[in-house]
């Protein structure tokens, strides 16, 4: 497998070399908390990227001689080339790492450089949601008969309405969902599960995919979502569809725009901030300032004219 992986316009290169002996065992911890794959990779990758793009060229070889000036550089590189919202969460993946590795062992504690750094500051900007027109035109997309059509309408208008994690509409299993009663039971993060809603539009679409889906070569499989040419469609598998989806008719799409979008609209219409912290599976109320903002920003353009009197 590559050592090298290119994402946001640049390659990274993961290769820790001799550092990769402390980036196994904190790996390994995070498997025995428990943490989500995706979790795992991000704040293994994070720690194996400023090895290999950082650390190994400057002759460190070991995680302790790492300081505080070294994390600052290397924050300033990702800073000059990404985000500052994608800086920042590097910041706060190794943050996870070295925190963790200043007490892995109790009898030789170990400096952590970042102890008294402060992530980069991440400037306000407006969710990025789907129109109404972009969301129709989608659909309109997997409009007609056929098991492919059936089973991507049914997964965007689930995205639509529940705003679910691309990772808990790809774990759905059959007995996960009731087009009857129009609800959902998903597992988020750290396996905790909860239960979802839907409009009967998309009650109706999950039982049209039900009815094709029986006639699938691998209907006995129990994941909800099949690919065409058989076994479960995978994470990757949904992203791709509804990227395809979205090239159709011109929009830039990704799964979590889905969340965005809901979250949004929830709060736009009036919707109790409480019930979507437990709709979206949130345990802190710091994504809600960040939606709260958006929806009022919309709000206060839709009443401009009311206002000015145009």
């Amino acid at each position: 497998m590559s050592n090298r992986i290119v994402g946001r316009g640049f390659e990274r290169n993961l290769d820790a070399g001799p550092l990769q002996a402390m980036v196994s065992s904190f790996e390994l911890h995070l498997r025995a908390e428990k943490k989500s794959p995706k979790t795992i990779r991000t704040y293994i990758e994070s720690a194996q990227w400023l090895a290999a793009g950082y650390l190994i060229p400057n002759g460190i070889k070991f995680w302790a001689d790492v300081s505080p000036r070294h994390v600052q550089e290397w924050t300033i590189t990702l800073l000059d080339r990404y985000s500052d919202s994608y800086a920042s969460n590097q910041f706060r993946a190794l943050q996870q790492f070295f925190k963790w590795h200043a007490t892995e062992d109790p009898d030789d504690p170990r400096p952590n450089p970042m102890a008294n750094l402060k992530p980069p500051k991440v400037s306000e900007k407006l969710v990025p949601v789907f129109t109404e027109e972009e969301m129709t035109s989608m659909l309109a997309t997997c409009k007609g008969g056929g098991f492919q059509n059936r089973r991507d309408y049914a997964v965007i208008s689930l995205f639509k309405d529940a705003g679910i994690r691309l990772s808990e509409l790809a774990g759905l299993g059959l007995d996960d969902v009731s087009p009857a009663n129009r609800e959902a039971t998903v597992t988020g993060k750290g396996d905790k599960q909860r239960t979802v809603r839907f409009t009967y539009d998309t009650a109706r679409a999950l039982d049209r995919y039900l009815r094709e889906r029986a006639k699938h070569p691998t209907a006995r499989v129990s994941a909800l979502w099949l690919g065409a040419r058989g076994g479960p469609m995978t994470a990757s598998g949904v992203y791709q569809m509804v990227e395809r989806r979205g090239r159709q008719v011109g929009v830039e799409v990704n799964p979590h725009k889905f969340r965005h979008t809901f979250s949004h609209n929830w709060l736009d219409n009036g919707g109790a901030e409480g019930d979507l912290m437990e709709l979206n599976g949130w345990s802190s109320p710091q994504m809600l300032a960040r939606y709260g903002r958006s929806a009022r920003s919309a709000r206060a353009r839709r009443h401009y004219d009311d206002v000015m009197g145009d």
